[in-house]
C-alpha cells in the first residue's frame, strides 16, 4: 500500500531550504531598498512613493532596476548612515569616559538637592564613582 502524506524525502527537503534562502534574501533586499528610500533626502515624495508602488506591483523587477540604477548611492548612505551612528557612540563613550569621579559625585548630590534621588541611592552612586 502507498502511503500518502506530509512526508518529505531529502531532495524536497533540500529544495524547501534554497527556496526559502532565496525568499528571505530577497525580503532583506526589499528591506534594504525600502530603507534607503526613506534615507535619501534628495530623492522628493513623489520619487519615494512611486518607487514604493512598484515595489508592491512588480517587486522584483523593481528591485533589480533599483539596485541597477541607485545602488552605489544606496552604498553611500549605508557608509554615511554608518559613519555618523559611530561617531555618535565615540562622542558617547567620550563624554561617560570622561566624566571624573568627583564630577559623578557633585551630580548625584545636586540631584540629592533636588530631591531627585534618595539618600541611599546618592550613596549608592557616590561608592559606584569612587570604585
Amino acid at each position: 500500500m502507498k502511503r500518502v502524506g506530509l512526508i518529505m524525502d531529502f531532495w524536497d527537503f533540500f529544495w524547501l531550504m534554497i527556496w526559502t534562502f532565496f525568499f528571505v534574501a530577497y525580503l532583506l533586499v526589499l528591506f534594504q531598498i525600502v530603507a534607503d528610500l526613506f534615507r535619501d533626502k534628495e530623492l522628493s515624495g513623489w520619487w519615494k512613493a512611486l518607487w514604493i508602488l512598484f515595489l508592491i506591483f512588480l517587486p522584483v523587477l523593481t528591485a533589480l532596476v533599483y539596485l541597477i540604477a541607485r545602488g552605489r548611492g544606496m552604498g553611500e548612505r549605508q557608509v554615511e548612515t554608518v559613519a555618523e551612528a559611530r561617531r555618535e557612540t565615540e562622542s558617547y563613550i567620550r563624554d561617560v569616559a570622561s566624566a571624573s569621579p568627583a564630577d559623578q559625585i557633585a551630580s548625584a548630590k545636586s540631584l540629592l538637592d533636588a530631591g531627585t534621588i534618595t539618600p541611599d541611592e546618592f550613596e549608592r552612586l557616590k561608592t559606584k564613582a569612587m570604585a
